[in-house]
């Protein structure tokens, strides 16, 4: 149904789209809006007519090319419907299925008001045509095309031959009207010049292709023509009046030249509009290539401003969890998980954020494994203090001398767990950093895990512990 018109019911036809969301073929809109003054969605109307609005209104200048649903619909798989053709193919190749099919009704071309299958025509111009007719210019007979290639005509060393697609006369210096211009496997427009030579298929495309050549060719052939039925009509006093016949011919090379003139000009628009497309095809790609060119660069800022956003966003965290005196309060959720996690070795460790001694101080954290480390692994949750690299280290003594002193908040505030440490001074924990930190040392066996995970005590609460560290 979405490939539908919402005038014609048919399959869109360089299909638009209203601002009220339906479909039409661009030549119904045009129709609609030139026969009809303030037109409104029919589709609307028909769907919900008290939700009418601005956007239903009908305009070309107001609707917009679907080139999604075109691409669609040149991609939907069709066949011929006409009797005993069997093509199948793509939407976008039917058209010119169309201007081929040999099975499709055509009306003749002589007027005879005749509609004949495309493949049959050049029998019904041969054999049943009523309008195919030529007259013997020695008999004066009315003949037709069967009977005129039975029948020796003469004019003074020349043949009167009819060219079915032209519907008129042409001379040629032959001797029997049985003689024919097409050759099994030459081109039409080889008694004019062309020397192409080829199967059926391969003439067809030659044919095709050489419009522009045959007219030419053609052209060249009639003036010559004219020429040498002029001298022939001089010489045949007697036989027929000189100026009647030379007027006739005449007229008949004017109707020749006129057809050539036609699609000379036909062709010389073609090529001026298949050129005007190769430009035009050109400038969009080029435009294209600049928006494509444009997009990546926009996606490289893009890409840019988001890990500088990122990078932002951690500065932010950092700020926001960041101590400056000494003293910081950490604050750990989902213990249960966490703590599953060490001990399958996922996560075998958790790092603090950094705080500092003092605003222009050493930067530092904390790293606890909450089923242990080293001496206390599997039994104790381990807890160690982590010197790094800071801004100020130039400006600050070394090694580092504070007493450190680590907490495990009891939340009911009753029996807090309290460590304690001072700096090994000749340990490379306590050192200057040369990396962005250094060995974590403290308290391999803080806390037993019976202890922490027992119902007496309120180190773990609701899923989550604090510890709290205090610089002196």
């Amino acid at each position: 149904q979405k490939y539908l018109c919402s005038n014609c019911n048919n399959v869109l036809k360089k299909a638009l789209q209203t601002l009220c969301g339906h479909r039409y073929c661009s030549a119904c809109l045009s129709w609609i809006v030139r026969t009809n003054k303030n037109a409104i969605c029919q589709k609307c109307k028909e769907e919900d007519p008290s939700t009418l609005s601005e956007g239903s209104l009908l305009a070309e200048e107001r609707a917009f090319g679907d080139a999604a649903i075109n691409k669609e619909i040149s991609e939907l798989k069709v066949h011929c419907v006409t009797h005993g053709c069997s093509w199948s193919g793509i939407m976008k190749n039917f058209e010119e299925h169309q201007s081929l099919c040999e099975y499709a009704l055509i009306p003749c071309h002589t007027g005879c008001g005749h509609m004949v299958m495309r493949k049959k025509l050049a029998d019904h111009l041969e054999n049943g045509c009523v309008n195919n007719v030529t007259t013997c210019q020695k008999c004066k007979r009315s003949l037709s095309s069967s009977e005129y290639q039975n029948k020796r005509i003469h004019f003074n060393g020349y043949l009167i031959i009819l060219f079915p697609f032209f519907i008129s006369l042409f001379f040629f210096p032959q001797q029997n009207h049985s003689t024919s211009l097409i050759s099994k496997d030459g081109c039409h427009f080889s008694e004019v010049g062309c020397s192409f030579r080829g199967s059926k298929e391969k003439i067809k495309e030659h044919e095709k292709a050489a419009v522009g050549a045959h007219m030419l060719l053609l052209l060249q052939h009639i003036k010559q023509l004219k020429a040498s039925v002029c001298a022939a009509a001089k010489s045949a006093k007697g036989f027929i009046p000189q100026e009647k016949v030379i007027s006739e011919l005449e007229n008949k090379l004017h109707v020749f030249e006129n057809i050539v003139s036609v699609l000379n000009k036909e062709v010389e628009t073609s090529n001026l509009e298949i050129m005007a497309f190769r430009r035009q095809s050109e400038l969009d790609q080029n435009i294209i290539r600049g928006l494509e060119v444009k997009i990546a660069e926009l996606h490289r800022c893009l890409t840019q401003k988001d890990a500088a956003l990122s990078s932002l966003h951690k500065t932010l965290l950092f700020s926001e969890q960041a101590s400056y005196d000494g003293i910081f309060l950490w604050k750990i959720t989902d213990v249960g998980r966490k703590l599953q996690d060490s001990v399958t070795g996922r996560t075998v460790s958790l790092y603090s954020p950094a705080f500092y001694t003092a605003k222009y101080g050493y930067k530092v954290c904390l790293r606890v494994y909450l089923n242990g480390d080293g001496s206390g692994k599997g039994t104790h949750v381990s807890l160690f203090f982590v010197v790094m690299k800071g801004d100020y280290d130039a400006l600050l003594p070394w090694p580092f001398r504070h007493k450190v002193t680590f907490m495990l908040l009891d939340q009911n505030n009753r029996e807090h767990i309290i460590d304690a440490f001072r700096p090994d001074l000749t340990s490379g924990s306590f050192q200057r950093p040369v990396n962005d930190m250094n060995v974590a040392s403290g308290c391999p066996m803080f806390l037993p895990l019976s202890k922490l995970q027992s119902p007496k005590y309120a180190y773990v609460k609701e899923d989550t512990l604090f510890f709290k560290c205090i610089i002196e």
